[in-house]
């Protein structure tokens, strides 16, 4: 059985996070070298400032807003606090409630659990095995006391999409605002902001081809936030900290090609449904979780009965492959995954599953050698 070779891993864990594309890595040399500080007025910070606007524009051009609706922050994580416990420190004694759905990312479900402590009302909205969304529960807590709705556009584990522009619509005949963990489908789908009218978005570099230390909120001409970090006056006084210029302007060399980008990654779907079909017809026992929906381009949540994914993941790990169980967000712990729990898998479904996810420089050869590997492993785990 042949292995990778022990100079080159085979990763398999884009969802988690991507390698940094050369065009990042070269914009944030360029960005080193720009050592100014963007918020100062001398010519020192030119520079900079004008590095920090471009970037602004590439993203807001890719998404489809305006350059000032741009906040950048540290990441998706705190992107998504900021539009969730922003929005509801202003909340006034009517609109108290906030729709969420059950396999949202951690940062959501955290923060949905922390504002439920502070007296505002958590909708969680069911989600099938298949990674259907249950549209009537939405329609039946979905009412004028709600203030937001926070739904993602696309899970990271199973790559199931969420018909969040329908979901949208439907919000706003209530007077809700919408906001969308958009992080997972971020150049891997062509959309705009603007035209589906999403009100918040959150967006993160790392996932796409860019360092980590940056992420983005899409917050609309309109929508008042509060602070979630007080302090200076950068990002035009809504998210004080002097901005990541290095790992921002990786961001917008990776936005700038940002067509390029999503075109490469829908390739990506034949060498998905490829991967899926040889194991199907390499091993017994295998589910694909939301085989059967439209999912992104990229991603395989493979239910292999009779094994653990921990030790799979090990196993794995061993021979040169890397794949993931769960989130990515977990301080490296190895944990059964409360999405696929929430969707009503067992709880030995969940533990015998792993997330292949795909990327940039991924071939074909690849995918016939990390099906070997399951193969072997799988056969061997089995039998003991």
């Amino acid at each position: 059985m042949e292995e990778p070779s022990k100079t080159r891993r085979i990763y398999l864990d884009y969802n988690a996070t991507t390698p940094p594309h050369p065009v990042a890595l070269k914009a944030a040399k360029k960005a080193l070298e720009l050592w100014g500080n963007p918020s100062s007025v001398h010519q020192t910070s030119t520079g900079a400032k004008a590095l920090l606007w471009e970037t602004r524009q590439f993203l807001a051009r890719f998404i489809g807003c305006h350059p000032l609706e741009i906040i950048f922050t540290s990441g998706a994580s705190e992107a998504n606090n900021q539009a969730l416990k922003g929005l509801f420190s202003m909340a006034g004694k009517k609109r108290r409630e906030l729709i969420v759905s059950a396999i949202e990312h951690p940062s959501i479900k955290a923060v949905a659990k922390w504002l439920s402590e502070r007296g505002f009302k958590v909708h969680t909205v069911p989600v099938s095995k298949s990674g259907f969304l249950d549209e009537s529960f939405f329609e039946e807590v979905l009412s004028e006391n709600t203030l937001l709705v926070s739904i993602m556009r696309a899970h990271n584990e199973t790559g199931v999409f969420f018909p969040i522009e329908k979901l949208i619509k439907k919000a706003h005949t209530k007077g809700a605002i919408f906001h969308s963990d958009m992080v997972q489908s971020l150049g891997k789908e062509k959309f705009s902001v603007k035209e589906w009218g999403v009100d918040l978005a959150s967006f993160s570099a790392h996932k796409v081809y860019g360092l980590k230390g940056c992420g983005a909120l899409y917050c609309r001409k309109g929508v008042v936030l509060d602070n979630l970090i007080h302090g200076g006056g950068q990002e035009r006084g809504r998210r004080a900290g002097t901005e990541n210029l290095v790992s921002i302007a990786s961001f917008g060399a990776v936005l700038e090609k940002g067509e390029e980008l999503v075109e490469k990654s829908r390739e990506l779907e034949s060498l998905r449904d490829y991967l899926e079909k040889k194991v199907h017809s390499s091993l017994s026992g295998i589910k694909v979780v939301g085989e059967a929906a439209f999912r992104l381009p990229n991603t395989s949540c493979l239910c292999i009965s009779g094994v653990e994914g921990e030790s799979l993941l090990m196993n794995l790990d061993l021979k040169g492959f890397s794949v993931s169980v769960g989130s990515a967000c977990s301080s490296g712990k190895i944990t059964e995954s409360s999405s696929l729990r929430a969707m009503g898998l067992t709880t030995e479904e969940a533990r015998s599953s792993i997330r292949v996810s795909l990327g940039l420089g991924i071939e074909k050869k690849d995918i016939d050698l990390f099906v070997e590997n399951l193969q072997a492993i799988v056969t061997r785990l089995r039998s003991l």
